[in-house]
């Protein structure tokens, strides 16, 4: 019999949340760099080392959340993260409309929006587990999962079409309100979270490094952290060089470059609605491996960008299998992640997790602006995706049953 796929209504209003936020995410999609080309007129090296500073700092200034949330309730530090997101990306329009807009402006608030990201990603996976059960965590996940790219299919495009009509800045307001409704929805949820059990405050400050600590000592879960990390690096490595590429260097305008991304999204759906059925059938370790080695085949096709039609064929054609097999790998080991990770560690454990993808992100976008700056656009995306297909090979070869424990 065919379980209800009803999460209840708790649920419901985080994904709700969720949801506002996210298609704020996709109105905004490439606000900043776009701001920092068409208003700012940086180059290369500049646009790379925004989307590096953003990720680098705000992991450094996330490192002691972990411990912290973990002896905290989750929910209001999420609404908490919410607002102070809101009043940093509010900043930006303001100083717009002032004449006062700097690029150490947009690199203070990348940070502020850097740090405050990697701590509401680590207290809603640990939230997320007190209000759904285990057996029902994938599908939560995967709604979420579909959520994000429905959300990055419509928010690109009229996100384009707006800074076409109202000007640069008017997507990172839409992005900034979008929080606010964020931390509204998570105030109306009206559910008893559990007290945060087998830590103090004195014991969360010595155990800071436990996150990390338990990823490293097992090896299913090292290796897929260390395949997870090293593609979402290179990956992302190259979105501003794409950027870069395609505005100042091929003259599409903003519309075209939101429309060339928001397209594939579709993908994303497919993907993430089919993870379930696809591990049902599969099982968790052969989509990891086989998801996790079809995605990064992908990438190279941008090196091969052209102006006109072409372009954005080759664009979409590229990001959309990319994101297929991006949504199903993520959809099934978000959920293998937090079924396996003892209760009580989930928010250090993604803490970890978060802040090294953002401080590999950081170095490698920084490498690959400078690498750019030197050999051009292109090369350095043919690069980035040759050192793609090597990843694979960090891949676990099985899947350990049980619960990842501290050694």
């Amino acid at each position: 019999m065919r379980k209800s796929t009803n999460l209840g209504r708790p649920f419901a209003w985080l994904w709700a949340a969720y949801a506002v936020s996210a298609y704020g995410t996709g109105l905004g999609f490439g606000a900043f760099t776009v701001v920092a080309v068409d208003v700012l007129h940086a180059g290369p090296a500049q646009v790379s080392a925004l989307s590096a500073a953003g990720l680098a700092i705000g992991a450094l200034l996330a490192v002691p959340l972990g411990p912290w949330m973990e002896w905290r309730a989750k929910r209001p530090v999420m609404i908490a993260m919410d607002l102070v997101r809101f009043a940093a990306l509010a900043s930006v329009p303001l100083a717009h409309w002032l004449g006062v807009l700097s690029f150490a402006q947009l690199l203070v608030v990348a940070v502020i929006a850097g740090a405050a990201k990697i701590a509401f990603t680590a207290a809603a996976g640990a939230y997320l587990k007190t209000l759904v059960p285990a057996d029902r965590l994938l599908v939560a996940t995967s709604r979420f999962e579909s959520t994000t790219w429905s959300a990055t299919v419509v928010g690109p495009p009229l996100g384009g079409a707006a800074i076409g009509v109202l000007g640069p800045v008017v997507t990172v307001l839409a992005d900034a309100v979008s929080y606010l409704l964020s931390a509204l929805g998570l105030a109306a949820i009206r559910h008893r979270e559990p007290p945060p059990r087998g830590t103090t405050a004195t014991r969360a400050w010595r155990d800071l490094a436990e996150g990390w600590r338990l990823i490293l000592a097992h090896p299913t879960l090292r290796r897929l952290f260390a395949n997870t990390i090293a593609v979402n690096a290179l990956i992302m490595a190259g979105e501003p060089i794409v950027s870069v590429l395609m505005l100042a260097h091929l003259g599409f305008p903003a519309w075209q470059y939101g429309l060339a991304f928001a397209v594939p999204c579709l993908g994303g759906l497919i993907g993430s609605r089919l993870a379930r059925r696809i591990a049902a059938r599969l099982g968790e370790h052969r989509v990891l491996r086989v998801f996790g080695t079809l995605r990064v085949v992908w990438p190279l096709g941008l090196a091969a960008v052209q102006p006109g039609p072409a372009g954005l064929v080759i664009v979409m054609g590229t990001q959309f299998g990319l994101i297929v097999c991006l949504s199903v790998y993520n959809s099934v080991l978000a959920a293998h992640r937090l079924n396996h990770v003892e209760t009580g560690r989930h928010a250090r454990v993604l803490t970890a997790w978060s802040i090294s993808s953002s401080a590999a992100i950081a170095v490698v976008t920084v490498l690959w602006g400078l690498l750019a700056q030197a050999v051009g656009p292109r090369a350095a995306l043919a690069l980035a995706g040759v050192v793609l297909l090597a990843t694979p090979v960090l891949l676990p070869g099985r899947l350990t049953k049980g619960r990842y424990l501290p050694a």
